[in-house]
């Protein structure tokens, strides 16, 4: 077993079985995403366009591609054939670009939206009454080939277990508070927790979390 499959059996073993985990391979090599493969995982992240389109041409048909980058609409084009999520729709705009190129290309986008939760101003998003007005007011029925089937969000960078647990359970509760609005059976995903906080958010109600270094190990 090498050391990339010694850290996930590890890291399986701390996950419930409702949650997915997504292995955040940007910037790392196919022959490194290969060994994650070989131990059985299926879900890769991405942050690059071009990146995710070269790797998943080069890579087994059956990985499930994340798109969880920041997203140019100049890049939906790239992204919406290969993604089998995206998980960083921040803006209308970007709903609304995805929803033009999936019309044309006769495909059926799944998207999450990302909702600003943190105290930095640098992190992207919806805020949360926005995110809520998407679904009161009906706006999502604008966009037939989006399948909205959650939401993500990215806790403050900090110690505070407090701080973070605040910001992923507001995030939860937004969530249900959709899925009541919603009922949407595809509406089930919430996409929060990283390597320093996962913990965390599966405790608040987290179904994918996105972790990379501790399997990978720092970027190459």
């Amino acid at each position: 077993m090498t050391e990339i499959q010694e850290k996930i059996t590890s890291l399986r073993q701390q996950l419930p079985d409702h949650v997915r985990l997504v292995c955040v391979s940007k910037f790392h090599s196919e022959e490194t995403i290969l060994e994650a493969y070989e131990a059985g995982e299926r879900d890769f992240g991405e942050s690059r366009a071009q990146e995710l389109v070269r790797k998943a041409a080069a890579l087994p048909k059956d990985i499930r591609w994340h798109f969880i980058g920041s997203l140019q609409t100049n890049k939906v084009k790239m992204v919406v054939p290969t993604a089998y999520l995206i998980h960083s729709v921040d803006s209308v705009r970007l709903l609304e670009a995805i929803n033009n190129y999936a019309t044309k290309n006769n495909l059926n986008s799944r998207v999450l939206l990302e909702v600003h939760i943190a105290e930095e101003t640098t992190k992207q998003g919806f805020k949360p009454d926005e995110v809520l007005e998407i679904f009161t007011s009906g706006v999502w029925k604008n966009y037939p080939n989006v399948q909205i089937c959650g939401l993500m969000g990215m806790a403050t960078f900090s110690a505070d277990t407090v701080k973070i647990q605040r910001e992923f359970k507001t995030l939860h509760s937004l969530f249900l508070q959709i899925k009541s609005i919603f009922l949407n059976e595809n509406f089930s995903e919430l996409s929060m927790g990283m390597t320093n906080d996962f913990h965390l958010a599966i405790e608040e109600g987290s179904t994918c979390v996105r972790i990379g270094s501790l399997i990978f190990g720092e970027r190459c």
